[in-house]
């Protein structure tokens, strides 16, 4: 008798894109079940001319690529912002968390926050303190997780959903 095949595991990237303050998240996925596999928050000086602060941006990503192996990426889309200064400069950092991935040759989806939210709380609402609550029950071997960090692996998680769902139908 033949063993059943086991679904192929799966990592994740999950990243929420900013200039300040970059979270990203890798999770693995074994058909619907996930674990964590690490975390962090990328914070390249505020005195750093702009292009440098991309470029640390940049190389930070492609470390995490390079030491987690990930097979896709998912990043947060941006809400927009009033100032239109601070969304343009937001878009660059966006623009970072989406380059690196495809240049590593990996898959990359996009996903509104109300949709990770959804995906994580059960609300489109849900606020910062929810979604790390939600986390901590999720990937209870995360540990305590920064905000920017718990909002990547929420966005890594919502893509795992999403691509279940898709493999589903």
């Amino acid at each position: 008798m033949n063993a059943p095949i086991r679904p192929q595991q799966i990592r994740i990237l999950g990243i929420d894109p900013g200039l300040r303050r970059t979270g990203w998240g890798v999770i693995a996925c074994e058909g619907a079940r996930i674990s964590h596999v690490a975390h962090g928050v990328i914070a390249p000086k505020d005195t750093l001319p702009f292009a440098e602060r991309l470029l640390c941006l940049f190389a930070e990503i492609e470390a995490v690529i390079a030491a987690h192996g990930p097979h896709e990426a998912a990043v947060e889309e941006t809400f927009m912002n009033n100032n239109a200064q601070s969304a343009l400069k937001l878009g660059h950092a966006r623009a970072m968390a989406m380059i690196v991935p495809a240049r590593a040759g990996l898959p990359v989806a996009e996903y509104a926050a109300t949709v990770v939210k959804k995906a994580v709380v059960g609300t489109g609402g849900a606020d910062k303190a929810q979604v790390g609550w939600m986390i901590a029950r999720l990937l209870p071997s995360a540990g305590k997780t920064a905000a920017d960090s718990a909002d990547a692996l929420a966005v890594a998680i919502a893509h795992a959903h999403a691509r279940t769902a898709r493999r589903v139908a």
